[in-house]
Formats: structure tokens, C-alpha cells, sequence
């Protein structure tokens, strides 16, 4: 039964940031193991060293392949792809040689799922100064893992599984439209395709949550507003007129169930008492900020667009906590368990209007 189970990659991440901690602390999490199969591509001395911080009772085991992975509560597999001199580099440190590992990861485990030899990617944070200082200059994991996979057109979601604040019946998901770069650049790169595009790669993932749920339902996505007040009639901006709502009728005539746009201060509002399943928004921290004062120990990161699974841990390398053992693995925990939920309705993943 242990073979039948499908194979997740997880990259360590950065490994002087908290990666290894909250794997580690996420391995003793009994339901993972019955719902699939691990295997950690990093350093088998670091996560050994995390393992012991954390207090676990895994034992690491360096396997040469991830065919070889035979994971369980009791048994942690490594497959070494890190320089060993990063084993030397302290937590907290800013280093080219933490940067490359995270690469390294992300590299190996994009050319695996690619190849059909794991059926997914769950990633650990990495720092994105640490990649840049290894020579890799990607604002952060989408956009490597875009470039890796030869796709254009991705997005980032951060979803949020139902609960008392959320009341969805899959949750709620927040993609966005435009996502690492300064907020003057967004008025010129906010174009109606994007926003058709994102709602799509939108709708279809929350098509495969939804479909998880007792009584699955097509997509309700609204679209938000890029100006306060959605613009109050142009006196605050044209973008709406301009670009949003030519985008969310486009999106209507291809047989999604868009609406808006709205004001993002009371679309996240309704969207999370359960009018909306996901909702586009216009710029990074529009939807960032809500979903994370929601819930951000909980929260994934979906990349959207992609040939392969990936979810991702919804915070970042916390220098300021690596390896003090603090660390929380929530959010490891539930982007595992999203992984899965997505590989078991990966055929959904073909809509394409």
C-alpha cells in the first residue's frame, strides 16, 4: 500500500532559514504519511541537525533516487543535492551557498515532476537576496519555477481551507494578476489578458478543490478593483473602466462565473463569508495582506500554470527564528495536504477556455 501512495518532492529551501525546522516538525505528523509518500531533496546532515532541534524521532536515511524513498513516521529520505560545504553556513546567515541549495532543490524537483518521478512539489522557503547572490535573479519561486518549466503564463495563488473565518465550502483562494514588482509598475503591466488569464488558471484550480468537497459546485471568483472605491466613477482612477471590466466580461463570455469589480476592502469581506471560492487581485499585497491577517500559519501558496503540482509554505525563510526551534509547520502541513488533494484531480487541470 506504502508504493501505491503518490510521491511528493520537498525541497528544503534555504537551508539556513527555518526549511528544515518545519519539515522536520511536519514529518511527525501522522496524516501526512497516510495520505502519501515523501521525500526531502536537500542535505541529509541538515536535516539530521533540524531533526534533533526540533526534538523528532525520524531517522534520516540519504537515498540515491527518489524510486528509493521509502518514507514513514519513523524514517525521513534525503536525496542529497546541496554543496556539502553549506552544512558549515549557520542559521541566520544570509550566504551564495544557502541560495544555491535552494536552487539546486527547486531544480531537481522541477526536472523529477517533470519527468513523471514524483507526482508533486512541496516547497520550503527560500531567501530570494541568498538566490540572487548565487547568480540566479528571479524575484522568487514562481518565477524560476515558470522558467524551469518553459511556461509564460503562471500565477500565484494563496489559499486558505475552510474554517470558522472562512467559510467557503473549499476555502478560499486569492490569485494574483501582477506580483513581484515595484507598485508603480502595476499600471502599466495591469492588462485585461492578464486578468482574463489569471481568473482561468484561478477557476481552474478551485475547480479541483471544489470538486474535493461534498457537493462540488463551479467556480464563484470575483475580481477586485485596482483604486479605492472601484475607482467612484473615474474620480479616482479609470483602470476599472479601462482594463478590469473589460477583463471580467471577457472572462464571463468564456463560461466562468467572474463578477466585479469590486472594491477589495469588501470583496475579501464577502469572499471569505462565503460569496466567493477565489478571488483575482489586482497586486501583491491587495491580497497578501487579508488572506494572511486570515490566516497566516495556515495559508499555501499554489503556483497556477504550471505542468506540474506545486504548493508551497505561505511565509518566508525567518532568519530572525531559524534555528531557535520555534518555528510553526502549519502552513508545511496543509501545503502537503493540498498537493495531494490537486494530484488526485489533476485531470481537472485541463479546462482551458
Amino acid at each position: 500500500m506504502r508504493r501505491m501512495k503518490r510521491l511528493l518532492a520537498i525541497t528544503m529551501g534555504d537551508p539556513t532559514g527555518v526549511g528544515p525546522e518545519i519539515i522536520a516538525r511536519a514529518w511527525s505528523d501522522r496524516s501526512l504519511h497516510a495520505q502519501v509518500r515523501m521525500v526531502v531533496l536537500g542535505h541529509p546532515e541538515i536535516m539530521r541537525r533540524a531533526i534533533r532541534l526540533v526534538r523528532g524521532s525520524a531517522r534520516v536515511v540519504e537515498v540515491t533516487s527518489v524510486e528509493a524513498a521509502d518514507s514513514s513516521l519513523e524514517q525521513l529520505p534525503c536525496l542529497q543535492c546541496s554543496d556539502d560545504r553549506v552544512v558549515a553556513v549557520p542559521p541566520r546567515t544570509l550566504h551564495p551557498l544557502g541560495g544555491q541549495a535552494a536552487y539546486e532543490a527547486v531544480t531537481m524537483a522541477t526536472g523529477l515532476a517533470q519527468a513523471g518521478r514524483v507526482d508533486g512539489i512541496v516547497t520550503a522557503p527560500l531567501n530570494k537576496a541568498a538566490l540572487a547572490a548565487a547568480g540566479h535573479a528571479y524575484p522568487g519561486h514562481t518565477e524560476l519555477l515558470a522558467d524551469l518549466c518553459g511556461v509564460d503564463e503562471v500565477a500565484m495563488m494563496l489559499y486558505l481551507g475552510p474554517s470558522e473565518l472562512v467559510r467557503g465550502p473549499a476555502g478560499l483562494g486569492v490569485a494574483h494578476a501582477t506580483l513581484h514588482m515595484a507598485l508603480r509598475d502595476i499600471f502599466t503591466s495591469l492588462t485585461p489578458e492578464r486578468i482574463v488569464r489569471t481568473a482561468r488558471l484561478a477557476h481552474v484550480v478551485t475547480h479541483c478543490l471544489l470538486d474535493a468537497t461534498p457537493a462540488p459546485a463551479a467556480p464563484r471568483i470575483g475580481v477586485c478593483a485596482l483604486n479605492p472605491h472601484a475607482g467612484e466613477q473615474a474620480l479616482f482612477g479609470d483602470e476599472e473602466e479601462r482594463i478590469i471590466r473589460p477583463a471580467v466580461t471577457h472572462a464571463a463570455d468564456a463560461g466562468m462565473d467572474v463578477s466585479g469589480p469590486f472594491p477589495a476592502d469588501t470583496l475579501l469581506a464577502r469572499a471569505t463569508a462565503g460569496e466567493f471560492d477565489a478571488v483575482v487581485a489586482m497586486y501583491h499585497d491587495q491580497g497578501h495582506i487579508a488572506l494572511k491577517l486570515l490566516g497566516m500559519h495556515r495559508a499555501v501558496n499554489i503556483t497556477l500554470g504550471l505542468p506540474v503540482i506545486r504548493t508551497s509554505v505561505a511565509h518566508g525563510t525567518a532568519f530572525d527564528l531559524a534555528g531557535t526551534g520555534q518555528a510553526r509547520c502549519d502552513s508545511m502541513i496543509e501545503a502537503i495536504r493540498v498537493a495531494a488533494i490537486l494530484i488526485d484531480r489533476q485531470s481537472l487541470l485541463s479546462w482551458n477556455p
